[in-house]
């Protein structure tokens, strides 16, 4: 770790949380350096003591983890103190935090680690990264249903890009997309209001 450092970069580098995470905590107040509490991209040096909610964060170097887990559903994707929360259930002794999410009621592939660099190029639309979803539905789907799905769907304030969509057996479809999430992919559908999920992987 080279110093002088942003106070983000070094809580990502010293495996505490994403930069992201970081500027969260520091915009509310729960980092301190030397007992201040610091504004954002205050930099650092190695003799300055840094803490997050009163605990000490170490200037040692870390050894980088990278877990692909398959996640339950009922699991929820923080580390936060709720209730079923994915650091809780896996009881892992080492800091580790998950990239993206998964929603409670979906499971599938989720990937923690304790680098926090490589969230971003990961997580940010710009790199292009594919996610894919098989969704299961209660009742058969039409062929209409997949050409809308496949042109784009409002949610919210914005319309999904066009994706790929293919259907499974008669009740379920799979489908790869750059920008939205598991929980939109179950937007997706309710959108539409033409069928009832089952399970989102």
């Amino acid at each position: 770790m080279e110093y002088p450092i942003r106070i983000n970069k070094f809580l990502s580098e010293s495996g505490f949380c994403s930069r992201r995470k970081a500027d969260e905590y520091i915009e509310r107040g729960k980092v301190t350096i030397n007992g201040k509490v610091p504004e954002l991209g205050t930099k650092i040096m190695e003799t300055d003591e840094v803490q997050v909610d009163g605990k000490v964060v170490s200037h040692s170097p870390i050894q980088k983890l990278y877990i692909a887990f398959n996640k339950p559903v009922g699991i929820v994707c923080t580390s936060e103190n709720d209730e079923n929360n994915i650091i809780d259930f896996l009881n892992f002794k080492q800091c580790i935090y998950t990239i993206g999410r998964l929603d409670k009621a979906s499971h599938g592939l989720i990937l923690l680690t304790n680098d926090g660099d490589i969230v971003n190029p990961i997580l940010r639309t710009s790199y292009n990264h594919e996610k894919e979803y098989w969704v299961t539905v209660r009742q058969t789907i039409q062929p209409d249903f997949i050409e809308k799905m496949s042109t784009g769907v409002a949610i919210l304030d914005t319309v999904t890009k066009p994706c790929v969509v293919k259907q499974r057996p008669v009740n379920s479809w799979r489908t790869s997309v750059i920008t939205t999430s598991a929980r939109s992919a179950a937007r997706l559908v309710t959108t539409r209001r033409t069928v009832v999920i089952s399970a989102v992987v």
